[in-house]
């Protein structure tokens, strides 16, 4: 096991497993991963390898026995009958009859209806009346000459979730590990194998934990097919349902002004909409302004009567088209269909996650580390549902006057639910609580960017806020800064249009917008780079970065080249070396020579590969006019990561190299693996020097 591993143990002995397990005993059975969970945490919750496969043969066993799988329902049914009693896990949802005053319980699997079940037990476990739950029950079978009467009785049924938890020793463990080694067991607690992933890309993935731990939290996530979008939804949580967006009606969702039976938001913390985009799905307008008043004011009406919820609403679906596309043509919530592609609709939502920042989900991404029972987690995000962090940040910084209410009501509900996550215990320290607070920020300026576009009533705001030295800081989204020119293009299709407008004697309006001025060919031609002494930042996922455009200008004749990089030891690093060679001969003429010095760390377990590889590229290089020389560091003082010329220029990299986030290496038909620009960057820095 892993040092984290250990210390998980450690801290939560019992209460946490590893995941790789859920894979394991999962077979063909057709369960949300809490209810394998619940049935692991009970046999599986240690670190002793014995232990564990005992337990994974006890789950196994139980599942065999137990869990009904749908084509195999006559079967069970049989063994009931014969028995006369056995144990089941299956979804169980209740009715009520009022003809004979009853509640009457449906087996999903079993194909079983109208078994009785006592009011005591639906009052306990409401959830029963909306969508269903998973448990374990106990299922008699009594026959009777009443033709009236159901044969099955239900003799003990238990929901699978767990019973109880304490919150005070959860926030004692916490106290134990760092930010990084607590974010990282979350990570791992979802499923994923957090090496896999950045820190932003981390964040983006508990940014979706937050309508567990927040009432009436409204999130919207778009992007790409198979990135996981749905997952948390459907598997993380007994607490949250996940629904097709073509089957939410105002009953199913509200009330039945019929029989004023509640809907979904009256009992489940979390109600998430799959498949929420679709630009020619048709919508019921009345169920648009039912949300909007909900998602707005927590509160819809029953007839005469106001009722109010305390549901978090989440919004995910897919993208049609790239981020610059859909900037160039619409707008980001382009997908949505046309009756909630509304701005009223819109501004209720308190973030947005950039889907297109996801990866697709591969295998390698999933964890075999532990982390927690999800159903565990998941009830102490939901106790926090009670608790307030919205202020935690206000001793420290203040948001921009510009900003209006409602942008406030998103950072702050977002804030809050990232560090009741993240910090439950309270303790941040101030460039912590910055950072959430940027993230934060940017989640709702996202959202609001998309308004300016999409309705011009809205006036513009600055998403600033301001330290306690009184220093005014911007946030910026990271599809700004990527494309800026797109991303701003209906502030400078009109700058340009009224500029144009005054040298002619044509009205506004006569001129075409999508037409901006551009400057002579001959003069683009004739352009060259003017090289400054600067400083770049990017931003972690950050694309459109290559080395031809970082590095190529400042390289041009150059004749003799160093690059310091400690760490040029694995197959990947030296592919970055590569290309960096790569564009080196692309700014030399043929007829030039260049010689090529890295310095670099041998690989203390691999050295002979990585020196097998070294020579490898050094012959690669020699016939194309790259004279290609190394040697290793044996100081183990050398920490400099940067490229130094003979003409005078110095390039400090703040990752050396290493700039690129893991992408298929071995993957031909990847455009990433083909072309720099597609790639998702880490964060780094770059800094140009005049030696």
């Amino acid at each position: 096991m892993s040092q984290l591993d250990d210390k998980i143990n450690e801290h939560f002995a019992g209460l946490v497993v590893r995941k790789d397990l859920v894979k394991a005993v999962k077979g063909n059975a057709i369960v949300p991963s809490y209810v394998l969970e619940y049935l692991l945490g009970q046999y599986c919750a240690t670190n002793d390898e014995a232990t564990i496969e005992t337990g994974i043969e006890t789950v196994r066993e139980i599942l065999r026995k137990h869990y009904v799988h749908r084509n195999e329902a006559g079967l069970v049914r049989s063994t009931i009958k014969e028995k006369g009693r056995h144990k089941v896990i299956d979804r169980i949802s209740v009715s009520l009859n009022d003809k004979d005053d009853v509640y009457e319980a449906e087996f999903a699997n079993l194909g079983v209806k109208k078994v009785l079940i006592d009011s005591a037990t639906v009052k306990a476990h409401q959830k029963l009346l909306v969508g269903g739950v998973w448990c374990i029950a106990d299922l008699e079978y009594e026959y009777t000459e009443d033709k009236a009467a159901s044969p099955w009785v239900l003799a003990s049924l238990k929901p699978i979730q767990i019973s109880r938890f304490d919150m005070d020793g959860y926030l004692a463990a916490r106290k134990q590990f760092s930010t990084d080694e607590w974010i990282d067991l979350l990570i791992q607690s979802v499923g994923f194998n957090p090496q896999m992933f950045g820190k932003r890309n981390k964040l983006l993935q508990l940014v979706r934990l937050i309508p567990f731990c927040e009432r009436n939290y409204n999130l919207i996530e778009l992007g790409p097919k198979g990135t996981g979008k749905s997952h948390v939804y459907s598997e993380f949580s007994p607490h949250g349902i996940l629904i097709s967006g073509g089957e939410v009606t105002v009953p199913k969702l509200f009330v039945h002004n019929g029989t004023g039976k509640l809907g979904l938001v009256g009992y489940w913390d979390t109600v998430a909409f799959d498949e929420f985009a679709g630009r020619q799905k048709r919508v019921d307008k009345a169920l648009v302004d039912i949300m909007k008043n909900y998602m707005a004011n927590k509160s819809f009406s029953r007839g005469v009567e106001t009722l109010g919820a305390e549901a978090s609403m989440v919004f995910v679906g897919n993208t049609e088209h790239t981020v610059p596309y859909m900037l160039k043509h619409a707008d980001l919530f382009d997908p949505l269909p046309e009756k909630f592609h509304d701005s009223a609709f819109l501004d209720r939502l308190h973030s947005y996650i950039p889907g297109w920042e996801i990866d697709v989900i591969r295998g390698e991404m999933f964890s075999s580390g532990y982390g927690f029972v999800v159903d565990y987690l998941a009830e102490i995000l939901r106790s926090l549902r009670s608790h307030d962090f919205s202020d935690r940040y206000k001793g420290l910084f203040s948001l921009s006057e510009d900003i209006s209410t409602r942008d406030r009501d998103g950072i702050n509900k977002t804030f809050s639910g990232l560090m009741k996550i993240l910090f439950p215990h309270g303790e941040a320290t101030d460039a912590e609580i910055e950072d959430v607070l940027r993230f934060a920020i940017e989640g709702r300026k996202r959202v609001k960017d998309q308004l300016l576009r999409i309705d011009s009533t809205y006036p513009d705001v600055r998403f600033t806020y301001r330290a306690a030295d009184g220093q005014e800081r911007a946030v910026h989204t990271l599809e700004e800064d990527e494309y800026p020119n797109q991303y701003h293009r209906k502030l400078a299709m009109e700058s340009t249009t009224h500029e144009a407008a005054e040298g002619t004697d044509e009205p506004l309006d006569a001129l075409d917008a999508t037409e901006v001025p551009k400057p002579p060919a001959a003069a683009l031609a004739s352009s060259e780079p003017v090289l400054k002494e600067h400083h770049i930042a990017f931003q972690e996922n950050q694309r459109g970065v290559t080395f031809d455009a970082l590095f190529g200008p400042y390289l041009a004749g150059a004749t003799r080249i160093t690059v310091t990089d400690p760490y040029l030891r694995v197959f990947h690093q030296l592919r970055n070396l590569m290309e960096l060679l790569e564009t080196i001969s692309k700014q030399k003429g043929p007829e030039d020579e260049v010689r090529v010095h890295v310095v670099t760390v041998e690989d203390e377990f691999h050295g002979d590969r990585q020196t097998e590889n070294l020579q490898k590229i050094a012959d690669a290089c020699s016939g194309i006019g790259i004279q290609f020389s190394w040697e290793y560091d044996t100081t183990g003082t050398r920490h400099d990561r940067d490229i130094s010329t003979d003409h005078g220029w110095k390039i400090v990299l703040s990752r050396g190299l290493d700039v690129f986030q893991r992408f298929e290496l071995n993957e031909a038909f990847n455009f990433a693996n083909r072309l720099q620009k597609h790639r998702q960057c880490k964060e780094f820095n770059v800094t140009y020097v005049r030696i």
